[in-house]
C-alpha cells in the first residue's frame, strides 16, 4: 500500500504520491487517498450522463489539464436519439473547454493512447478499460460518470489505498503467443475479482520485449481482474512508440527505484506461455488453444479497445494474405482509430484483409458492446476482445470466446479454434519509423455557451434518502460475478436511451430477469441480494441509476467490484457486505429489514442489523464521512 517517507519507491508509488491532495487518512484499517486528475476522458454511451451532472454543478470550464469527449460507442444512427446525443456531446465539449473526438476518429483508449497520454500523468475515465494508457507510464483509472464529473470540476479522486503488486516479467514470447495470452494467463491464475483494490506494476527483463501495444492489451484487460489499474515503466520502447506519434517531447523515463518493494510479486515466464482462450461467459474461464481444436466458429471479430492497433492489424494482415476465409465464417475487423485505418490504406494491409472475405467495419467500438454484428442463434462467435459476459454479444445463445487476433486470423481461415502454425509470418508489413497523423476529427472547445439538447436527453432528477429502517422484499438473489452488462445491458436497442432514465430503466435487469421493472413497480421499493464480485465489468453508472429509479434501496452482496460499489454510492443506495450464512438464509421474495440507523454516529465503522425471517444478523460496515453523507442524503449529487 502506498506509504510516506520510503527512501525507494515503486512506480505506482512515485506518480501517486506527486498527486496526492492530502494525507492518507486511517480508516478502520483500511486506507483512503485523494489523488490531483490531470486528464479525463468520457464515451458517449456514459458522458451524456456525465456532463449532464457536470452542468449541474455551476463551473465555467473544466479545471483539468485535458479532457477529452470521444464518440466511439453509440455511432449507428437508426433514430434521432445517438445523433442528438452527438450534438450535445459537441456543444457541451465547447462550452467547458473540452477537446470534441467525433464519430468516426476512433476509439476512445486507442485514440488517448496515441495522441494525449504522457507518462507520469493521472488519467480518470468514465470507461472501465482507462487502464489502457497505463502502457505509457500513466496512473490510468475508471470510474462512474459522476466521479469523472467532480474531477472536471477540479475535485480530487477518491480510492481505497490500493496494494501494489509487481508482476515480474522474464523471458519473450515463442511465436503466436501474444500479450493477449499473458493477460489471459494471469485472469487463469487470480480470477475476475483476483485484482480488486490492486494496482499491477509490471516489471522485470520481459517488459523490454514488449511495445507499447503490446503493453496497452495488458493494461486494458487488466480491468477484467477487477484491476484498480496497470502501468508499465516509461522506457525507450515509450519512447519508440511517442517518436512514431510525432510526440517525443512528451517522452520522459519513469520507473521504479533500485531496492523499490511491493505487497506482492508474480512472476511470469513469457517463454512458458501458450496461445490462450477465454471460454464463455467469463474472462478468467481459460483454456489452451490445443485443447479447443474441435470448436467450430461461425463468426469472428477482430477489433475493439483491446486489440485494434496498428501492429494487431499487421499480425492480421499477414495471416490472411493470399488466404479466403471459411464460407461459411464471417469475419469483422474494425480498427481502432482513423489514423490505423489510413495507415492500413496507405501501407497495403486493407487489400489483404478485404481480398480474404472480411468485413471492414467502422473505427468504433461496435460488436464488442452489441452495437451491431450480433452473431447468429447459438452461434459460436472467436473475438479479439475482452469480454464474453452472457448476451453481450446481442445473442443470449450465443457462445463468446476471447482470444488474440493472431487466433481470431488464422481460425476464420481453418474454420476452427486454431493457433497459428509456425511457417506463417507476423510481419508480412514492415511497422513505420513514424505514424501519420491527422488530429482533423478533435475540435478544439471554442467556449460557446449554446447547448443543444434534443428530446431524449432528460435531466436527472434527484433522488430521496432511503429510511434508516427499510423493511423491503428481496426482489432479486443472484450468484457470484454478475455483471454490470446483465444490470444495464448495452447493445443498439438500449445504447440509445442512455440519457433517458425512465426508457433506459424498462431494459433494467432484463438478462437475468424480463419481468424485474414490472415487479419493481408493483414492489415501490427493494433490496437485492448477491454473490461475490457484484457489478463487476463496465463503469456505467446507469447500472446504479436504473435501479434506484425503479426503487431499490439497498444491496447485500458477498463483495463488490470497486467501480461499481461507488456508483451505489453515489446515488444513494447502500451496499452492504454480507456473509455466507446470511447470503444462505435469503431468499427471493423474502421481506426483510435493514436498520442502518447507526450510520449517523460519528464512528466510520458502524454495525447494521439486518432481519431475515425470524433471523437477526449484525454486520459492521465502514464508510467514510462522505460515503456516509451520500446515503444519509440520497445521493453525491445531493450534498454538492
Amino acid at each position: 500500500m502506498l506509504t510516506k517517507g520510503k527512501t525507494s519507491l515503486n512506480l505506482v508509488e512515485k506518480i501517486l504520491l506527486s498527486h496526492l491532495k492530502e494525507n492518507v487518512n486511517e480508516i478502520d484499517g483500511q486506507q483512503e487517498i485523494h489523488i490531483k486528475i490531470d486528464n479525463t476522458l468520457t464515451q458517449d454511451a456514459t458522458g451524456t450522463m456525465a456532463y449532464l451532472e457536470l452542468m449541474s454543478m455551476g463551473i465555467d470550464k473544466v479545471k483539468t489539464d485535458l479532457s477529452v469527449s470521444y464518440v466511439d460507442h453509440n455511432t449507428l444512427q437508426n433514430g434521432f436519439e445517438n445523433a442528438d446525443d452527438h450534438v450535445f456531446l459537441q456543444t457541451v465539449a465547447s462550452k467547458y473547454g473540452i477537446v470534441y473526438s467525433k464519430p468516426g476518429n476512433g476509439i476512445c483508449h486507442q485514440l488517448q493512447l496515441e495522441r494525449f497520454t504522457r507518462p507520469g500523468v493521472t488519467l480518470l475515465g468514465s470507461d472501465s478499460h482507462t487502464p489502457t494508457s497505463g502502457a505509457l507510464g500513466a496512473i490510468a483509472i475508471g470510474a462512474g460518470g459522476l466521479d469523472v464529473a467532480l474531477a472536471m470540476a477540479g475535485k480530487p479522486f477518491k480510492l481505497v489505498n490500493p496494494e501494489i503488486y509487481l508482476i515480474r516479467l522474464s523471458g519473450s514470447l515463442k511465436h503466436g503467443v501474444t500479450s493477449k495470452d499473458i493477460i489471459l494467463h494471469l485472469l487463469k491464475l487470480l480470477s475476475v475479482k483476483g485484482g480488486v483494490n490492486k494496482i499491477f506494476e509490471y516489471g522485470g527483463e520481459g517488459v523490454k520485449t514488449l511495445s507499447v501495444c503490446e503493453r496497452a492489451t495488458i493494461c486494458n484487460m487488466g480491468a477484467e481482474l477487477g484491476l484498480t489499474t496497470s502501468v508499465f515503466p516509461s522506457d525507450e520502447k515509450t519512447k519508440q512508440f511517442l517518436i512514431r506519434q510525432g510526440r517525443e517531447q512528451d517522452f520522459k523515463e519513469l520507473s521504479s527505484d533500485e531496492g523499490a518493494t511491493y505487497d506482492k510479486v508474480i512472476d511470469v515466464d513469457l517463454s512458458s506461455l501458450q496461445p490462450l482462450v477465454a471460454c464463455p461467459s467469463q474472462p478468467d474461464n481459460v483454456k489452451e488453444v490445443s485443447s479447443l481444436k474441435d470448436i467450430k466458429v461461425n463468426q469472428v471479430c477482430i477489433g475493439s479497445c483491446t486489440n485494434s492497433s496498428y501492429e494487431d492489424m499487421v499480425a492480421v494482415a499477414s495471416i490472411l494474405k493470399g488466404h479466403k476465409i471459411k464460407d461459411d465464417v464471417s469475419l469483422t475487423i474494425n480498427p481502432g482509430s482513423k489514423q490505423v485505418l489510413q495507415m492500413m490504406i496507405q501501407n497495403g494491409l486493407l487489400y489483404d484483409i478485404v481480398q480474404s472475405g472480411a468485413r471492414i467495419l467502422e473505427c468504433t467500438c461496435g460488436p464488442c458492446i452489441g452495437m451491431g454484428q450480433s452473431p447468429s442463434s447459438n452461434a459460436v462467435t472467436l473475438r479479439s476482445f475482452n469480454r464474453n459476459f452472457l448476451g453481450r454479444s446481442g445473442t443470449k445463445s450465443a457462445s463468446i470466446y476471447l482470444a488474440s487476433p493472431v487466433v481470431c486470423a488464422a481460425s476464420a481461415i481453418k474454420g476452427y479454434i486454431v493457433g497459428v502454425e509456425e511457417s506463417i509470418a507476423l510481419d508480412a508489413f514492415p511497422i513505420p519509423s513514424s505514424y501519420l497523423i491527422d488530429d482533423s476529427a478533435f475540435i478544439k472547445p471554442k467556449f460557446d455557451d449554446n447547448v443543444i439538447m434534443g428530446p431524449n436527453i432528460m435531466p436527472l432528477g434527484r433522488f430521496e434518502p432511503i429510511e434508516r429502517v427499510e423493511t423491503a422484499p428481496v426482489i432479486l438473489k443472484l450468484e457470484d460475478n454478475i455483471s454490470t452488462d446483465h444490470i444495464m445491458p448495452a447493445g443498439a436497442k438500449i445504447l440509445p436511451f442512455r440519457s433517458n432514465i425512465e426508457k433506459l430503466s424498462s431494459f433494467c435487469f432484463y438478462p437475468v430477469d424480463e419481468n424485474f421493472k414490472q415487479r419493481a413497480k408493483e414492489y415501490e421499493k427493494s433490496i437485492i441480494v448477491a454473490g461475490n464480485n457484484y457489478g463487476q465489468g463496465s463503469s456505467r453508472e446507469h447500472a446504479a441509476i436504473c435501479p434506484r429509479y425503479l426503487g431499490v434501496k439497498v444491496v447485500l452482496a458477498k463483495s463488490f467490484a470497486r467501480i461499481h460499489r461507488q456508483n451505489l454510492l453515489n446515488f444513494g443506495i447502500l451496499p452492504l457486505q454480507i456473509n455466507d450464512e446470511i447470503y444462505d438464509s435469503i431468499s427471493q421474495g423474502d421481506v426483510i429489514s435493514v436498520d442502518s440507523s447507526a450510520i449517523t454516529s460519528s464512528s466510520n465503522s458502524f454495525p447494521v442489523t439486518i432481519k431475515v425471517n425470524d433471523k437477526t444478523f449484525v454486520i459492521q460496515t465502514s464508510l467514510i464521512e462522505e460515503e456516509k453523507e451520500m446515503i444519509i442524503k440520497g445521493s453525491l449529487l445531493n450534498t454538492l
